[in-house]
């Protein structure tokens, strides 16, 4: 019995491995069958793409073809026409998010001035946000055109323009404005391009001035004329060279001997002191902390007002009777004391050879006393003859001080940290006094509210405050002719 049983239990196990791999035979033939089926459908989807490829190129070389043809035959009128009408499309931005189809637009074809046909713009070639497609030497190139706003600057060039409001915007009339352009038009005046149109030169200058006059950032700038922000920057340079160049020495000169005697009289006649040529002050300009020199330029007296760490480059400056500058001394840095620029200066220089005999040049205590340079009393216990003189010095002394204040208010850039590099710096500083004396020449005048803002420069008295034994005498005998001619205030009497 036991022995019938375990062969009936192999039996069993035989028959249970036979199903066993009869079932894997099956699932294998199933999975082979589905795979011979999905690479037969990848092979025909390949077959299918590549007819597609095949067709699309030769149907592209078919149209590059046609369009070589045509481009061989045309005139040079239509030439001029398309090239035209291409440069507007691009200069406007008018072509941006739109897509450009050799089939369906007009054909667009530029050649060389040689009359050697250039490739075409590529056909069914979508143009992304603010760009444009050019062709050029047989190759496609992207050419991007943002389209910007210049409605305000439009509105502003417009003859209806309100007076008063360019007046506010640009710091000067139109007619200050129309002049300045006519004199920096051959300077500043660019040529078109194949695919641009020239800023006009009025433009280009207003983009200066409202810059100078604002002292807004460049990105505002941008905005406000519809360039673009490295082309506002570089126009503010340019204009400004222009305006170093081609208008100081038109603007900004020392006075010739009948213009000096002029000024000398004018001086006279406001104080009483004989000789006076012009009144000298000195002020200070902030900036960025500079990459070199920092120590140079680190302004220790506008930290310690301001409360935070101030960095400066100096502006010198010598006016008539007007206001109008006649000598300025620009970029030394503010760490400087005013009796070390002056020293420095080209005015100085110009006293050591001898031209400034019989001229007195009046400046604050923070200058020395010297043979041409005239100074008030700063030692304690003043004798009414001189607390008598230092009125009259101070009312010289306030004409170059209330110059710079309306410099400063006039162009606003002064007053603020400004972006310019500081090797950039000296030629904008040197057009905003050229452009304050064309201002002050045809009587711009300055709002109230233009003008609400405070002149901080500390005066610290010079070092070494009397240079001059004659000076000294010359002083002390001025300020007795004074007393004793009835020139001298009365406030002290």
């Amino acid at each position: 019995m036991l022995l019938q049983q375990q062969q009936q239990q192999e039996n069993s196990d035989q028959g249970n491995i036979s199903i066993s791999l009869s079932d894997i035979h099956h699932h294998e033939s199933l999975v082979r069958a589905f795979y011979n089926h999905k690479a037969q459908a990848m092979n025909e989807y390949f077959n299918d793409f590549q007819g597609f490829c095949s067709d699309l190129n030769e149907s592209e070389s078919k149209k590059a073809r046609r369009e070589s043809t045509s481009g061989s035959i045309a005139s040079q009128s239509d030439f001029q026409g398309v090239s035209s009408d291409l440069e507007e499309k691009l200069t406007s931005g008018v072509v941006a998010n739109a897509p450009i189809a050799s089939e369906s637009n007009d054909f667009k074809q530029i050649r060389t001035k040689k009359g050697v046909a250039s490739a075409s713009i590529a056909s069914e070639t979508n143009v992304s946000d603010g760009g444009a497609v050019a062709a050029s030497g047989g190759q496609n190139r992207r050419l991007w055109v943002k389209n910007r706003s210049k409605e305000w600057w439009e509105l502003c060039n417009h003859p209806d323009f309100p007076e008063d409001e360019f007046r506010r915007a640009f710091r000067m009339s139109k007619a200050t404005f129309e002049i300045i352009c006519n004199e920096l038009d051959s300077a500043v005046t660019k040529k078109d391009t194949m695919l641009r149109l020239a800023i006009p030169v009025r433009q280009r200058v207003a983009v200066c001035i409202w810059r100078l006059a604002t002292g807004e950032p460049l990105r505002l700038v941008s905005k406000r004329f519809g360039l673009g922000i490295s082309t506002c920057h570089k126009l503010v340079l340019e204009v400004c060279s222009a305006i170093k160049t081609v208008l100081m020495p038109k603007f900004l000169q020392w006075p010739d001997e009948i213009k000096l005697k002029e000024v000398k009289d004018e001086f006279e006649s406001i104080s009483g002191i004989p000789n006076v040529g012009g009144s000298m002050y000195t002020t200070h300009v902030p900036i960025i902390a500079p990459k070199i020199s920092v120590a140079a330029y680190y302004n220790k007296r506008h930290t310690e007002r301001n409360q935070k760490t101030s960095y400066s480059i100096t502006v010198q400056g010598v006016v008539d009777t007007k206001g109008v500058f006649t000598d300025v001394c620009i970029g030394w840095p503010g760490s400087m004391s005013d009796d070390q620029i002056l020293e420095k200066s080209a005015l100085h220089q110009r006293a050591d050879r001898g031209l400034l005999k019989d001229v007195w040049i009046v400046g604050n205590s923070g200058y020395p006393l010297m043979d041409w340079v005239l100074v008030p009393y700063t030692h304690q216990n003043l004798t009414w003859t001189q607390h008598a003189f230092n009125e009259k010095i101070g009312e010289v002394q306030s004409v170059a001080k209330e110059a710079f204040k309306r410099l400063k208010a006039r162009w606003s850039c002064l007053q603020k940290r400004t972006e310019v590099k500081l090797q950039d710096l000296p030629v904008v500083l040197g057009a905003c006094c050229v452009l304050h004396n064309i201002c002050e020449m045809r009587n711009e005048k300055m709002e109230d509210s233009e003008m609400n803002f405070d002149l901080f420069d500390d005066e610290m008295v010079a070092e070494n405050c009397v240079k001059s034994i004659t000076a000294m005498q010359a002083r002390d005998h001025i300020a007795h002719n004074l007393l004793h001619h009835n020139f001298a205030g009365t406030t002290l009497l």
